[in-house]
């Protein structure tokens, strides 16, 4: 048995070349062991069979119980796995990279278990290797996950091709995993994030209002809805808003600003923003002034178009009465005059009734969030 090559990488200043080296390993189907934030792990090709089945040898793991992936990319999630939540964009977004590992439907098998850690030097290898690879913690069965190069190393000499020491780790605890493949999420192991962190971020609604230029119509929007929440002592709704075409910093325009005071409330300190893909996928509710906007919206990230509405749609008595309904499955309804219409540049009686078809459907989406 040859003993493994072992290298120091400084985890702040990573020498290229070696973390090259490591990932030509793991491309020709070698192990290699890196370090995560939490613990050491080892590094396999996720698309080499007989890379995986040496890892579960080491590992002593059955080879019909799949690894968990290591990706760099968020784009890599839609990609490795089907039906990708809401609830796992919200985790995503608010723990990636991070010590969480997130276990989804899978494309070509049941289910597929992700995590980003966070350490540039394993982002870097899994950069090099080019796709996700299969990282579990650096022990044999029954031991604990190495907190250290020199436990990870201990009983892997000989065992793995490749080793990076880059000392200790960030938090050295292994990560928390949640399972997102049944209706309701469950934590299947607590790690460095505790299950009060996860239930609250699963449990927070997140509203989003599109509009073109996130200065007037989605402001008054997202100002009223919080006023409404507040009013109601409701803090377990997001509300935020951006636009489809949109220089990010604007104020919002003073008309905006002029009808709001009348309901004594400020946006001053608002600043225009574009939608982005984040924003949408991580959002349980859309709502956007035009067919336009959602159309935009449907552009940029086609898998929300369950959760895509217009927002006078919740004042049409029409569409009112499935409303529930509509926004568990997605249904539209076809009726005409929909469109609220951009009032910028139009007369102030044109923005009274604008505030009025806003402020309309408002009540009733406060009532059914």
């Amino acid at each position: 048995m040859s003993s493994t090559k072992i290298v120091r990488v400084d985890p702040l200043k990573p020498d290229e070349k070696l973390l090259k080296e490591a990932a030509e390993i793991i491309k020709s189907g070698g192990l290699v062991i890196i370090p995560t934030e939490t613990v050491y792990g080892i590094a396999a090709d996720s698309f080499n069979q007989k890379a995986i089945e040496r890892l579960s040898e080491i590992k002593k793991r059955p080879k019909d119980k799949p690894f968990a992936l290591a990706i760099d990319k968020i784009e890599e999630v839609g990609e490795l796995a089907s039906e990708v939540s809401v609830t796992a964009y919200k985790l995503i977004y608010k723990f990636w990279p991070g010590p969480l590992t997130i276990i989804l439907k899978g494309i070509n098998q049941p289910s597929v278990g992700l995590r980003m850690p966070d350490n540039q030097i394993a982002l870097k290898v899994i950069s090099e290797v080019g796709r996700a690879i299969a990282l579990p913690s650096a022990n044999l069965a029954g031991l604990p996950a190495p907190e250290n190069f020199s436990s990870a190393i201990k009983d892997l000499n000989g065992l793995v091709d490749f080793a990076i020491d880059s000392g200790a780790l960030k938090i050295g605890v292994e990560s928390t995993i949640v399972d997102l493949t049944a209706k309701i999420p469950q934590i299947v192991r607590l790690g460095a994030i505790s299950g009060e962190e996860i239930n609250k971020v699963i449990a927070k609604k997140s509203i989003l209002f599109v509009c073109t230029g996130n200065t007037c119509r989605s402001v008054i929007a997202e100002a009223l809805l919080k006023k409404m929440l507040r009013d109601n002592k409701r803090d377990d709704v997001e509300v935020s808003s951006a636009g489809v075409t949109t220089i990010s910093g604007a104020s919002a325009s003073q008309s905006a600003k002029d009808i709001l005071a009348r309901e004594g409330i400020s946006v001053s300190n608002h600043l225009s923003r574009e939608i982005t893909r984040e924003m949408l996928q991580k959002a349980d509710l859309i709502l956007v002034m035009e067919r336009v906007h959602e159309s935009a919206v449907l552009r940029l990230a086609p898998e929300v178009k369950n959760r895509v509405f217009l927002l006078k749609e919740f004042a049409n008595p029409v569409g009112n009465n499935n409303l529930v309904a509509k926004i568990s499955n997605g249904a539209k309804i076809d009726e005409n005059n929909l469109d609220i219409t951009d009032p910028m540049g139009k007369s102030s009686d044109f923005y009274e009734k604008t505030f009025g078809s806003i402020k309309e459907a408002l009540e009733k989406v406060n009532k059914l969030i």
